[in-house]
């Protein structure tokens, strides 16, 4: 690795799964801010042969959606023999590591020189967890972080409620919140007739929540065919098993499959409001996180809807726009069923008058993270 002044600002990235769409988004802010990445990891489904622009994709064996003995078991295997690990961070200026299964393969790989960052978007639930389990893998995850250079994240709530006020982290905390790319597809959903169509609620990304699942169902049920539910996606089928009998049992719900990023402004244009709400790990992540759904529905004009005692309603009532509830089986359907044109027109455009840095990478923010990563801002004053 070369020192500061000749950096070539290569990233090592370490990633818990290659197929997600997320990771490929990320590759993306990292290339426009003037890095060359480097990626491996593991994946849940076949490798892909290209994630983003990055340079290389390495492949380091598969894992499966809730199956943590397995994924410990792919963990220690690439511990014990890290040599794939290794082809990934190789020479470059830092390595981020996605999730704290990367994290504990970069500590075991990256020479003293190599910078070394933290990428934590979720808190898995046993991090919070008040047992024996999950104390010894807070201890675990303290013990990685005395190796580490700095935390990216992407709540604010994360840094207070957890590395602050739990793992008592003091070094910098990076904040980047999960917006969509500069260039994504600014298209607004087409403009609705008056009166006479039902309202379209769209649901879209990691379909993971029953609980949510479930209340849509009743509003859609409930209706008389005045709301309709758009779902699109990869449920979780761990989870949800019954997804696909409840969906053909529900009308006005329909479920159109998986979609690539490049399909999600027309999933938009065709629906008036987001479901913004996640009662997947209730009370514990799902209280506050702030979902790339907030971000993509915000970006293509789309009013969401969300509780307002978690970090995502939060959001939204500081902003002034979407519609937070206290209660959502006893506020959302009397809420709908009254909603008037004239005042949904008033929420598209409190929607549209948004800065376009609240929803979106802007211009020169990508090489400021970069830069900041790489530790060449002085930008190291924590958060």
């Amino acid at each position: 690795m070369s020192g500061e002044t000749g950096m070539d600002r290569t990233v090592g990235y370490l990633v818990h799964d290659l197929n997600d769409a997320a990771v490929e988004r990320r590759v993306g802010l990292f290339v426009e801010g003037g890095a060359r990445v480097r990626i491996g990891g593991f994946r849940r489904r076949a490798l892909p042969d290209t994630v983003g622009a990055a340079d290389c994709v390495i492949d380091l064996g598969v894992t499966r959606d809730m199956r943590l003995v397995q994924r410990i078991g792919a963990i220690m295997a690439n511990l014990a023999k890290p040599a794939d690990a290794r082809r990934v961070v190789v020479g470059a200026d830092v390595i981020v590591a996605r999730n704290l299964e990367m994290l504990a393969i970069a500590v075991r790989i990256r020479k003293p020189e190599q910078r070394l960052v933290y990428e934590c978007l979720d808190l898995h639930r046993l991090l919070l967890s008040d047992g024996t389990a999950g104390k010894l893998l807070r201890k675990i995850e303290r013990r990685l972080l005395a190796d580490v250079a700095m935390i990216v994240t992407s709540s604010p709530a994360y840094i207070e409620k957890y590395f602050h006020s739990v793992q008592g982290y003091r070094k910098p905390i990076l904040l980047v919140e999960n917006k969509v790319p500069r260039d994504a597809s600014k298209a607004l959903p087409a403009v609705r007739p008056a009166h006479g169509h039902p309202w379209q609620i769209g649901w879209f990304g990691i379909i993971r929540c029953r609980k949510s699942l479930m209340i849509l169902a009743s509003f859609a049920a409930a209706s008389a065919g005045r709301v309709e539910v758009l779902i699109a996606g990869r449920p979780n089928l761990t989870e949800i098993p019954d997804f696909d009998a409840i969906v053909a049992a529900s009308p006005g719900l329909r479920f159109t499959g998986p979609y690539r990023l490049e399909q999600l402004p027309s999933l938009y244009a065709s629906v008036d409001f987001a479901w913004a709400v996640d009662f997947y790990e209730e009370g514990l992540n799902s209280k506050w996180l702030l979902p790339n759904r907030l971000y993509e529905s915000l970006a293509a004009g789309v009013p969401p809807l969300a509780l307002c005692a978690v970090e995502v309603g939060r959001w939204l009532d500081r902003t002034r726009v979407g519609r937070t509830f206290n209660d959502l089986e006893a506020e959302v359907m009397p809420f709908l069923m009254g909603l008037e044109p004239t005042a949904y027109a008033s929420m598209r455009e409190a929607v549209a008058a948004l800065p376009a840095e609240k929803t979106r990478f802007v211009q020169g923010e990508s090489l400021r993270i970069v830069s900041t990563l790489l530790g060449t801002t002085g930008m190291e004053n924590g958060a």
